[in-house]
């Protein structure tokens, strides 16, 4: 009889231990309800994101008359949409711009301070965009783009070749650049230095090998281009004309 009795003081003992443990268990949230939140935010913050890219990129695409179709191939291909992005060469953010390149547009189109911001990044890509654009023409605006303007011109004025990853820069984004984009408001026009070798703003974005290695010893080293059709691409196009002052060592050819 003493034993039952310890017995069920025992039992009465554990019984409010063991109700609270359960009340903990079946109050508390499960692993899958937490990671659930969790994905659920994460997607939150992926559409708020994706959201105020589209808005950066139609508010470029209005500012500067250039498709959206363009600015997103574009940034697809530079930085493959990653805002932090940089290159070897330390181009910068989601269209890769060129420290100098950046300190110009900013301040000439009166940008944020930050390079990496999406939105001031998208709208210095575009506005660079738009001048190499009015000075080469489609799809010559591309390997100004990619290969700098100075190296570009060079091309056409004397027929230097191209690094191969300005070919196939090219190759994988003229699909894309059909087509031509209207004039730009007023506000956003701007002069092009007449002599492009004095032009501070474009600093070429060639890679080193490019820069040391002459082209032919290039070839010989990586065997023919896998583009060799893309150089009929690069002759500019006729261009809008009256938007920007035509380079001197164009109007001489």
């Amino acid at each position: 009889m003493l034993r039952l009795s310890q017995t069920a003081r025992h039992l009465g003992a554990v019984r409010p231990a063991a109700l609270v443990v359960a009340a903990l268990f079946f109050s508390s949230p499960s692993a899958a309800v937490l990671q659930q939140t969790v994905d659920v935010s994460a997607d939150a913050q992926a559409t708020f994101y994706g959201a105020a890219i589209d808005g950066y990129i139609a508010e470029a695409a209005q500012r500067f008359a250039i498709p959206e179709r363009w600015i997103r191939a574009v940034m697809q291909a530079e930085s493959a949409n990653d805002p932090r992005a940089v290159s070897s060469a330390g181009a910068m953010g989601l269209m890769q711009i060129m420290p100098g390149t950046w300190d110009e547009l900013r301040a000439r189109y009166g940008l944020g301070e930050d390079p990496f911001e999406p939105r001031n990044n998208i709208l210095a890509g575009t506005a660079y965009l738009r001048e190499m654009y009015d000075r080469f023409g489609a799809p010559g605006f591309l390997a100004a783009y990619n290969a700098g303007p100075e190296r570009y011109a060079e091309h056409l004025a004397t027929g230097r070749r191209l690094p191969h990853e300005t070919h196939a820069y090219i190759a994988a984004l003229a699909p894309a650049v059909t087509g031509a984009p209207t004039v730009p408001p007023q506000s956003e026009r701007t002069t092009i230095v007449v002599d492009w070798r004095a032009a501070p703003l474009f600093v070429a974005r060639i890679d080193q090998r490019s820069a040391d290695q002459p082209i032919a010893d290039q070839q010989e080293s990586n065997g023919p281009s896998a583009q060799p059709a893309i150089s009929n691409l690069l002759q500019p196009e006729e261009r809008p004309t009256g938007l920007f002052i035509r380079p001197q060592a164009e109007n001489s050819q």
